[in-house]
């Protein structure tokens, strides 16, 4: 059964404010009851495409469990064509019309972006570097304001930009993701975990409150 986008949205916000609060039920993350529902099929409500950070880890940051969430995770979040594979092939094939991406407050591959526009480290090697150019655009342009007298703003700001251009990527960079979009309702959100608070902000692309 498909789950509208809003619905979607407000269950992981719900899961977030009960993990944010210690208000968890561990035994539902991981029961045995569950293991056997999804054995054969799952049916994931959202799609959370994020950082692989150690200290975001997805399903314990919402409060879900086994079947929950489709989850994609990379350094920095970047948009790369195979991780796009995955969010249409989780959206077209399960039916999931919510995406988050989801960044985080102090991010190491935002952080690590800024200092090679500061000074360009030669000796990274390829495969990292391909990160920080994909973060490069989103971020560089902020050096040219008044953040770049203020470190912690910069790193700040930089972060949520780098996740307004992820999900932008996601809304306009690919035909599939833009058909779903426009015909059946799939909706791609930018959100930001709080390592400081446990709290997830909903920010970019979220439609207004129902209720």
């Amino acid at each position: 059964m498909t789950i509208p986008a809003h619905e979607a949205l407000e269950r992981l916000r719900e899961g977030n404010r009960r993990f944010a609060s210690d208000d968890q039920d561990p035994s539902m993350i991981t029961s045995q009851a569950r293991r056997h529902e999804f054995t054969d099929s799952q049916e994931p409500f959202a799609i959370v495409f994020g950082c692989s950070d150690s200290r975001v880890p997805v399903e314990i940051v919402f409060d879900q469990g086994i079947g929950d969430l489709f989850v994609i995770r990379v350094a920095g979040n970047v948009v790369a064509p195979s991780l796009v594979g995955s969010v249409e092939f989780a959206a077209h094939q399960f039916g999931t019309r919510l995406v988050v991406v989801l960044g985080h407050s102090k991010c190491g591959a935002v952080s690590a972006t800024l200092e090679e526009l500061e000074r360009p480290e030669r000796s990274r090697s390829p495969n990292l570097r391909s990160i920080v150019d994909r973060i490069r655009p989103a971020v560089e342009g902020l050096r040219n304001t008044e953040l770049r007298n203020d470190p912690e703003a910069l790193q700040a700001q930089a972060v949520r930009a780098n996740i307004r251009a992820a999900a932008g990527q996601l809304r306009h960079g690919s035909a599939l993701l833009e058909e779903l979009i426009e015909g059946q309702g799939l909706l791609v959100v930018g959100a930001e975990y709080s390592l400081e608070t446990g709290r997830v902000d909903f920010f970019d692309g979220v439609p207004p409150h129902r209720g």
